[in-house]
């Protein structure tokens, strides 16, 4: 499976797709008011066949509703179900039921089999109207889904889901192998004793946001300057998110061009957010190991995670000694077995590289091996 994403250009005839979006949110809305309704009377989930069913009777009473395909009715209902079952499995963790969205916040509608069709060039015909998108690439294999989203700013995407694609076996052209520490001071730490710092792009534009934070909530509400003002500071919020996303594509590539096998630790994101808060969604871990991931996928690495309670900060990276407790305060100590200075990032990534190793597939033993002799 593969994912493309594509601009849909801007025009008049882009009211449209937001109108059909738009009635996208009402029918989920009233989807989530028959969900509370039937609970609250028969104590019972309401079931997905039986919503869709009788959302598809009210759709041919209302000329509104049928701007959205039947498909895209279905796929809501799908969507709503999909929330239920999370929510009544991982409930004791803190997992909320979907609740109402304001139709203008609603965001996409999902077309499967029918509903569009590809035309020559750059040109998609979605319902009855025939869209321009900015073509990047080819659309290669069979096409899973079509999905339009509207993004704060009100511009259009168009993601497509495709099948069939060939993915790329796991490839040795280096022969090296490393092992990665994250950090709050750096954000990588290498096993060969090379860092990456993080340019953390919300914290050089946290005062151009507050102030158009306050320039908005200052403007009058319903008003076309407050309209104004908020998008402003939407374009303020995307270009941080913009930027981060290109330099961690840059240093994805950087990195699976210099290793086959990158090892890192699995890390609690939630856990660390509660303690230290900003920072970590400004270093945006969870994110950066997504786009590794399909980067290393198509270059044919690997990406190698080991367990997060493993010690690899309190273990010598020399001689395997582990010290019974590390305060977090400490960045160098001294192994008291071979009297070792062990830096706390460098040791870790040393580590994590050394277990790593030991859990790449045994077809792969010979490579890992020459590898972590160099």
């Amino acid at each position: 499976m593969k994912t493309l994403k594509f601009k849909i250009y801007c025009h008049k005839r882009n009211r449209h797709l937001k109108r059909v979006i738009n009635a996208a949110g009402a029918i989920y809305n009233h989807c989530i008011a028959l969900h509370k309704r039937y609970y609250r009377i028969w104590g019972k989930h309401l079931n997905c066949s039986k919503l869709q069913s009788h959302i598809a009777k009210l759709r041919k009473r209302n000329q509104y509703w049928q701007l959205v395909g039947s498909q895209a009715v279905q796929d809501i209902c799908q969507r709503i179900e999909k929330a239920y079952q999370l929510f009544f499995k991982h409930h004791k963790t803190g997992v909320r039921p979907p609740g109402f969205k304001k139709v203008k916040k609603y965001r996409s509608f999902t077309l499967k089999q029918a509903g569009y069709k590809f035309l020559g060039g750059n040109r998609v015909k979605i319902g009855n109207q025939v869209y321009q998108f900015w073509k990047s690439r080819e659309v290669e294999g069979i096409i899973k889904t079509l999905t339009i989203k509207r993004t704060s700013l009100g511009e259009l995407f168009m993601v497509v889901v495709v099948d069939g694609v060939n993915e790329s076996e796991i490839k040795f052209e280096t022969g090296k192998i490393a092992g990665f520490d994250f950090g709050l001071k750096t954000f990588l730490t290498c096993s060969d004793g090379s860092k990456i710092e993080s340019p953390q792009f919300l914290k050089q534009s946290l005062n151009a946001i507050k102030t158009a934070s306050r320039h908005h909530s200052r403007k009058q509400k319903g008003s076309s300057n407050r309209e104004k003002a908020r998008l402003n500071l939407v374009r303020k919020h995307e270009d941080v998110v913009n930027h981060r996303s290109d330099w961690f594509w840059k240093i994805a590539h950087q990195l699976t061009h210099k290793f086959d096998v990158l090892c890192f630790e699995t890390i609690n994101l939630k856990g660390m957010q509660r303690l230290w808060g900003r920072k970590i969604s400004d270093l945006a871990f969870g994110e950066f190991l997504k786009i590794l991931q399909w980067v290393a996928l198509k270059k044919g690495k690997q990406v190698v995670f080991i367990d997060r309670w493993y010690p690899s900060s309190k273990t010598c990276s020399h001689c395997g000694h582990v010290l019974q407790s590390l305060d977090l305060s400490i960045r160098e100590w001294r192994c008291p077995s071979c009297q070792s200075v062990n830096g706390r990032d460098e040791n870790a990534a040393k580590n994590i590289c050394a277990v790593g190793a030991s859990t790449v597939r045994l077809g792969d033993v010979r490579q890992v091996r020459a590898a972590v002799a160099v």
